[in-house]
Formats: C-alpha cells, structure tokens, sequence
C-alpha cells in the first residue's frame, strides 16, 4: 500500500466515524454544513470535467434545477419515488445537454461564445420555472411533500446522519469518476481538443463525439447533484438551483480550489461554504451586504494572486523540491 493510499484511508475512516464524535449542541449545525459541502464538490466535481478541457459552461444552473424540480414535481403531484424521479431527472438532463452541445459542437462555437450560450440556457429554465408557477410555485419556490415518517421510498429522514452518509458516497462517486475520466483517453483526446480542434480533427480524434459525451457526463451528474440537494433540503427555488448565481457560484468554487486536480472542486467547496458560514455568524444581521462584499473580494484576490487554485498551487509547491534535484543530476 502507497502512503496516499493509507492516507486517503485514514481519512475515511475519519470521516465514516465523524458523525459519531461528540459535538455538543453543535452536531445538527455541523453535520448540516458538511453534508452541504459534500453534495456541491460532487456538483463543483462535476462542472470541472468540462471546464478543465476548456468548455467553460455558465449555464450549469439549468441542469442543477432540471434535476432538482423533475424528482420534486413527480413526488408531489404523481407520488413517484425520488429514485425513479432521479433516473427520468437524469435521462431529460442528458437530452437537453445533447440538444445545447450538438449544435455549438458541428458549428465550432468554443470560448466565451460557448460560455454565452451556456448563460442563455440557464436563463430560460430559470424563467421557464418561474413562469410556471401552477406547477412549479413560480419564484416562491416549492416545497417537498412531506411522507410523514422516515422514509427509504421518499428518501425523507429525520437523523442528518443519514444525509449524511449519503452525501458521502455521492462524493465519493463524485471523486471516482473524476479519476476514471483523468486516466481514460479521454483526457488525452479532451485535452487536445481544447488546444486545436482542427489539428485533433486531422489526428483522427472525433471532436464531435468526445464534446458531447463530456459535456452529458458532466450534465447528468449535475443533475443527480441537484436531485440530492432537493432531497435533503426539502426545498426548491429557481433562484438558488438554476440561472446565472448558482452557475457563477459553482464556477468560483471550483476556480479557487483548483479545477485541474482531484480534490480541488472539494477543498473550494469546502473553503466558499465555510467562509460564507463564518461571515454570516460574525455580521448576521448587522452592516447588511458586508458579508457578501468581503466573501466575494477574497474569491477576486485568491483567483487573480492563485491561478491554479489553492489545492493546485498548494501541490505544485509541494512537488516542486522534488522535481528540482531529479533535474539537476539529469
């Protein structure tokens, strides 16, 4: 066994018994922030698949809420369990990916260009959620129709242990694929594409094919994260699960943890949430806009002086002694 590896273990079981230590007073509030960080690295995990090779996408919000609001609508209004919700959630995810990355794949729409359209089609869900209000409670949002008891069928719980132990293994899954599609040939050929299209065209790599299956894994696990997070909240609202603050909120997440490693988009996680949590208790209801004044300098300050994200950077320091003597005896 490598040291990572036994690492990555202890860390586990860390985690696995963490709900079990004592905390006071304090354990519903704590285990409620984690599992809030556990389910946005998975959803900030998955935006990075795309913006890694390039597909900056500010439309991830569309997704997040098509997710969310299709396991909500069939459990309120036709009583069909959230786990069938999340499969017809995910399928209706995948074609709207296909429908917005076919086109901007056949006609070469890459860059900001991309990133606008992507903008475009978080923006009509969002309006398209507020405009049916009859089904959908317009910008009040919709909550979840309670079952009454804890329920496996409804994924309803009153223990956040557990949510918790849920939220877990979704980022653990989260972390997998992550790591499947980072030792794939997919990363190779994705890679590619984003520095020259043309030049991976001429090689035999098919463009086409490669930016439309990253961009619908990255959608449905979007919406599988968005699907969670209704669960546990019991709550959805087109302004906090689609349009342009969630997509922006996920984006500056996994920018200032670094999107190009493993445990970046869960360290930014980590630390936005942490921070938002921290300046909320210290201001509260005192000098009102402040919290989010200083939360959003220190998100300009970290990306403009941390280009490759605090974990990144963190690890590119880290290895830099290393690679130095190996180069000096070459």
């Amino acid at each position: 066994m490598t040291p990572a590896r036994g690492v990555g273990g202890l860390l586990l079981a860390l985690l696995a018994l963490a709900p079990w230590v004592p905390m006071g007073g304090m354990r519903q509030y704590v285990l409620h922030v984690v599992i809030q960080i556990f389910i946005w690295s998975f959803i900030g995990g998955a935006w990075s698949l795309m913006g890694r090779f390039g597909l900056v996408s500010l439309g991830h919000g569309a997704f997040l809420g098509l997710g969310a609001y299709t396991t909500t609508l069939l459990w309120n209004f036709f009583g069909v369990t959230p786990w069938l919700g999340a499969v017809v959630a995910v399928a209706l995810t995948a074609a709207l990916a296909l429908i917005v990355a076919y086109p901007c794949s056949r006609f070469q729409v890459v860059g900001h260009y991309f990133a606008l359209v992507t903008l475009a089609v978080g923006e009509v869900i969002r309006l398209l959620l507020i405009a049916e209000r009859n089904w959908t409670g317009g910008s009040l949002g919709l909550a979840l129709k309670p079952a009454g008891a804890d329920s496996l069928l409804a994924i309803q719980f009153a223990d956040k242990r557990v949510f918790y132990y849920g939220s877990l293994v979704l980022w653990l899954l989260g972390l997998v694929v992550w790591a499947r599609v980072d030792r794939s040939m997919a990363r190779s050929a994705m890679e590619a594409i984003g520095e020259d299209e043309p030049a991976a065209a001429s090689v035999g790599i098919h463009v086409t094919r490669f930016k439309l299956g990253i961009t619908v894994l990255s959608a449905l696990l979007t919406a599988l994260g968005g699907v969670a997070y209704a669960q546990y909240i019991s709550y959805v609202n087109p302004d906090t699960l689609s349009g342009i603050g969630v997509s922006l909120r996920i984006v500056f997440a996994v920018v200032l943890g670094g999107m190009y490693s493993l445990l970046g988009p869960t360290v930014g996680t980590a630390l936005t949430i942490a921070l938002g949590e921290y300046l909320r208790v210290v201001f509260g209801l005192k000098l009102i806009g402040m919290a989010e004044t200083i939360y959003g300098l220190l998100l300009i300050v970290f990306i403009i002086f941390l280009p490759a994200g605090i974990y990144g950077s963190a690890r590119d320091l880290l290895r830099r002694p290393r690679v130095a003597p190996a180069r000096a005896a070459a």
